[in-house]
């Protein structure tokens, strides 16, 4: 496999670009993303077997499963950070070892159902407060230690989008790769 077919597999939306300015649509575009987010993974996995659940998208990359537990754990910290920014002034946040973590035992090998209904009422719960939002509350900031940036809460909406559909991806891609 050359480098390029492992980056097309590895990143199959491209890379995640934040912009120079975000715009009101853009900021509804996220929202909406982020909100259908556990509707299209709950369909994008429904009917799938143990082995196809247990099949990585890419040699070295995570199962399906694993995806799934992945994008639980990832918005979890999310929701977090979107709390911390928007409560506090210019958070620190936490990263966390997020491969370290697919490696876990529930992870791994536990119902993708421990994962789905947590999506779900996460995403609610997100949503209402993103579209809760007051105006100036997307310039809010938090500094990301591990990619040592300053991120807005618009950044962070549009990183969180970007990160739904790039992990969607990875699943439609390899069932449709696999004819399943």
């Amino acid at each position: 496999m050359t480098e390029t077919e492992l980056h097309a597999l590895k990143y199959p939306i491209g890379e995640f670009t934040p912009k120079e300015n975000y715009t009101p649509d853009d900021i509804k575009w996220y929202i909406n993303t982020i909100e259908l987010f556990p509707a299209k993974i709950k369909q994008a996995v429904s009917g799938l077997n143990d082995e196809q659940l247990d099949t990585a998208y890419r040699e070295g990359g995570w199962t399906i499963r694993q995806v799934v537990h992945h994008t639980a754990d990832s918005h979890i910290n999310s929701y977090t950070r979107f709390k911390l920014a928007l409560t506090e002034d210019n958070p620190t946040i936490r990263p966390y070892e997020e491969a370290d973590w697919a490696e876990l035992p529930e992870a791994k090998s536990g119902s993708i159902e421990l994962s789905l209904p947590l999506l779900e009422a996460l995403h609610r719960r997100w949503v209402a407060m993103l579209k809760g939002l007051k105006q100036g509350d997307t310039e809010r900031k938090l500094y990301h230690p591990g990619s040592k940036q300053q991120m807005t809460v618009a950044s962070l909406m549009h990183l969180y989008a970007w990160h739904s559909d790039h992990h969607l991806a990875h699943i439609v891609n390899l069932k449709k790769t696999k004819g399943w």
